[in-house]
């Protein structure tokens, strides 16, 4: 099971939730690889590569099977080369940023960011990722500018924002919420409508100021095309089986991640999610100009 990021991410933290429970139900060892870079599509691109045979999967996320296909000149297509298995889970992001900061909410990071033009930064995983992405908005919708510096993975551009080195950046909740509890670094609003039940403290976008700023990160399980559709089908079985654990749903659950119902739990649910998701953003990121260097 190829993670394409680095460890401590949310992609790694499903992954390796995710692979505990399959190995149970399938009788054999679940081998999770972090291989990261470009954003995920270095990973990403070895499972497209890889024989059909259910050996080989791919927690594959909005980053790897969205954004990549607008981002950057791939060898491989995001949705024509894989076979969706399951939709895992999804969670809107929290803005943090380094305990230091003098800001208390987002309005008073707004300012600052803006009294301070050119010089602070914000971490993101590469062009095209989500921090990139709602970066780019940020700066549009209140006019402030800042540098945006890219990481292999969440977690390390989150110890660097514990570290002081970075100021801000958009995290997942995996990553940011046992940091902001922890009160390593200041989170000032979740990009959803609503406040998230695993951090009641932290305002929406719309309470905070920035109304409209929705972002959620999903996560899925894809495995090469051509895999056959009994392997496809237990494959979605042992995911589904591990997703209803209720031990793995509190764990999940409590750092901010919504797991989907049984209904959204199939093949197909997932391939049409990525589709919507792919006629939403891309036309934005075009637009935006979001290309990897």
């Amino acid at each position: 099971m190829i993670v394409p990021f680095a460890p401590g991410g949310l992609t790694d933290v499903i992954g390796r939730v995710l692979a505990e429970g399959m190995r149970t139900t399938l009788g054999q060892p679940v081998i999770v690889e972090n291989v990261g870079g470009a954003n995920g599509g270095i990973g990403t691109g070895r499972v497209a590569r890889a024989t059909s045979d259910g050996y080989t999967l791919v927690v594959g996320i909005w980053n790897t099977h969205v954004a990549n296909g607008a981002a950057y000149v791939l060898q491989y297509d995001v949705a024509k080369d894989f076979e969706p298995i399951v939709l895992l889970a999804d969670a809107p992001l929290l803005l943090v940023a380094k305990k230091t900061i003098p800001a208390n909410n987002l309005k008073e990071f707004i300012a600052w960011f803006r009294a301070n033009p050119d010089r602070l930064s914000m971490a993101t995983v590469g062009a095209g990722s989500p921090g990139h992405l709602l970066g780019f908005l940020l700066e549009k919708e209140t006019g402030a500018r800042f540098g945006l510096v890219a990481y292999r993975g969440a977690g390390p551009a989150m110890q660097d924002v514990v570290a002081g080195q970075i100021d801000a950046m958009f995290s997942n909740t995996a990553t940011a919420l046992p940091q902001v509890l922890s009160g390593n670094v200041k989170a000032f609003a979740v990009t959803a409508k609503h406040r998230v039940a695993a951090a009641p403290d932290i305002p929406s976008v719309d309470e905070a100021g920035l109304p409209g700023l929705y972002f959620s990160l999903w996560a899925g399980l894809f495995a090469p095309k051509g895999t056959p559709k009994n392997i496809i089908d237990k494959l979605n079985s042992a995911a589904v089986g591990t997703l209803s654990d209720p031990n793995v749903r509190h764990k999940l659950t409590a750092q901010g991640f919504e797991i989907p119902p049984p209904e959204q739990q199939t093949p197909e649910a997932l391939g049409a999610y990525q589709k919507a998701e792919i006629e939403k953003w891309w036309p934005i990121m075009k637009a935006a100009g979001i290309k990897a260097e």
